[in-house]
């Protein structure tokens, strides 16, 4: 983990969403499922994100815009810095043998870095809307459901070795459906690193910090 100030290379639209670049520096893009907390400019608190892209030189964000902290980070400008800090948690085990990414709205952020280090799998994305789905180009192999199918409902009868993110309701239904998936689980967070216990989520009669044991975590731990 270490902490460096980040120059914003671009920010472009991607449905509702914004891909933020930022200019790598000598921070390491980590492990997918992995996060960094991000400044967010005139606020108190930092943000956490998936990784989203990491090309030669930069590290790519997607930003759903949706609290006063989200919206100041969408609204950065190309050479505009920020603060940011990581690769921070436990992310995805790569050693799969027939991977399936299970994805639902923002949860997709992670996908395009996982997709491309696991060889471009097929994954299995669902949105609100068609506007929203406009992220899915992101993610290789896609296919995209939208409300009101669920995509638990579109999963095959043997799905593989599933990796998702998403919202609660849709990690719970996989975890129910598929044993030994790996679940990258969200939490409000404030430091990142285990201090201030705000993203502790009761799990199987005790409590894990999800900055430290998460953020993803076993279907039979979730």
């Amino acid at each position: 983990m270490r902490t460096e100030r980040l120059t914003v290379v671009s920010n472009e639209p991607i449905g509702p969403y914004r891909l933020i670049r930022l200019r790598r520096s000598g921070l390491e893009a980590g492990t997918p499922g992995q996060f960094f907390m991000l400044e967010a400019p005139g606020r108190l608190l930092p943000r956490p994100f998936s990784l989203c892209l990491a090309p030669a030189g930069e590290l790519g964000f997607l930003v759903d815009p949706i609290g006063a902290g989200t919206r100041a980070i969408a609204a950065l400008a190309p050479g505009d810095s920020i603060r940011v800090t990581g690769p921070l948690g436990n992310g995805f085990d790569l050693s799969v043998a027939r991977p399936l990414l299970v994805g639902g709205g923002i949860g997709i952020a992670p996908f395009p870095y996982l997709s491309e280090r696991l060889g471009r799998p097929p994954a299995l994305l669902g949105f609100r809307t068609a506007h929203h789905a406009e992220a899915a180009a992101l993610v290789p192999n896609a296919e995209v459901v939208l409300d009101p199918t669920l995509v638990t409902d579109a999963l095959p009868d043997d799905p593989g070795d599933v990796l998702a993110c998403g919202p609660e309701p849709m990690l719970d239904a996989l975890a129910l459906r598929v044993p030994g998936a790996q679940l990258a689980c969200e939490a409000p967070m404030a430091c990142g690193y285990g201090a201030c216990y705000g993203c502790v989520v009761p799990r199987n009669g005790s409590y894990l910090r999800l900055c430290i044991e998460g953020p993803v975590l076993l279907a039979g731990a979730a």
